[in-house]
């Protein structure tokens, strides 16, 4: 074979490959098999390929949904959402599966719960078969009953689908998050712990009745109660500690108290030291005045020798006084 040759051999065999790649033969010939003629033409498939579309997720896709009796879904729906970013695969499952289920789903709403972020097929799955979120997830609520004990609850929620509020409507942890205040508050709602051990069933009762879960993805079945304990006596530890705070006070106020009676003890015997310091500053005026009057001859000789006298009297009588007390003393 000549060069020529080859290099329209070349062409040839290139020229068959992207006409057998924009043009899938097969796949064209699988769906007209699969749902009939028309349902997926041969110009459909060639405008997914310039479209960067995969034709075989649309394919199958309209294949599965027409043997499922889903024939209103068309081609162009598939591919207006794969173009929004959704999962093709996921809308086909999930649209079968409720249809199976009896479960009403529209294109449209399943469209907009993928694209919303949320899975679709397992959110179908879910109504079909309702899951158990654990309340909370680790570890348990802890909540106090009116008569100071504590009690450590864990509960198990059954809950299923709620497909209508799937968009915007809140998740697991809003759930929990309901549940848990919901579980305090009917403890806390107890005057005596040991009602709530003898009908655990009054709790989940209480909590379910609230409508928890409004505005949520979920529709809740059943509440119940998996784990109950005695937990610490919180009320006997806040009156102890009050008890202690109370003491704290009362020691405070009598420091405070022993303190001002010693700044009153000190300033009284300031005063004391002060009245001294005037009682002495009168008497050495005495000599002073005692000499002013001699050299004024307001005071004579006889007159000093007069009250020398008095003086002295004053104090026999004094000291005999004082004799006589302390014999009375020793006589009795």
């Amino acid at each position: 074979m000549s060069i020529i040759s080859l290099v329209l051999l070349g062409l040839i065999v290139l020229f068959l490959l992207l006409l057998f790649y924009f043009v899938p033969i097969g796949m064209w010939i699988q769906a007209v098999v699969s749902v009939g003629l028309g349902k997926v033409s041969i110009i459909d498939l060639i405008r997914m390929r310039l479209r960067k579309i995969p034709p075989r997720l649309i394919t199958d896709g309209v294949i599965n949904l027409h043997k499922a009796g889903l024939t209103h879904i068309t081609t162009d729906m598939l591919e207006t959402h794969y173009l929004a970013g959704g999962n093709v695969g996921n809308i086909a499952d999930a649209l079968i599966a409720s249809d199976k289920a009896n479960i009403e789903l529209k294109f449209e709403t399943a469209t907009a719960i993928d694209l919303a972020g949320r899975d679709v097929k397992t959110a179908v799955q879910t109504s079909v078969y309702p899951r158990v979120i654990d309340a909370p997830k680790e570890g348990y609520l802890a909540a106090v009953a009116k008569d100071g004990i504590e009690l450590k609850a864990r509960a198990r929620v059954t809950v299923r689908t709620n497909i209508p509020g799937l968009v915007g409507g809140a998740t697991d942890e809003t759930i929990i998050a309901r549940v848990g205040e919901g579980i305090v508050s009917a403890i806390g709602s107890s005057d005596n712990y040991s009602r709530v051990l003898e009908n655990p069933d009054n709790i989940s009762k209480a909590v379910l009745n609230k409508g928890l879960d409004a505005g949520t993805a979920y529709e809740i079945l059943s509440i119940d109660i998996a784990d109950l304990d005695v937990g610490k006596n919180i009320g006997a530890r806040l009156q102890a500690d009050q008890a202690e705070a109370d003491l704290r006070v009362a020691q405070a106020k009598a420091e405070t108290r022993r303190a001002m009676a010693v700044a009153e003890e000190q300033e009284m015997k300031a005063r004391t030291q002060e009245m001294q310091a005037t009682v002495v500053k009168a008497e050495a005026e005495v000599p002073k005045a005692m000499a002013d009057a001699f050299r004024e001859g307001n005071l004579g000789v006889f007159d000093y020798y007069n009250l020398g006298n008095i003086k002295a009297d004053t104090g026999m009588r004094d000291s005999i006084a004082g004799t006589e007390k302390k014999s009375d003393k020793g006589n009795k």
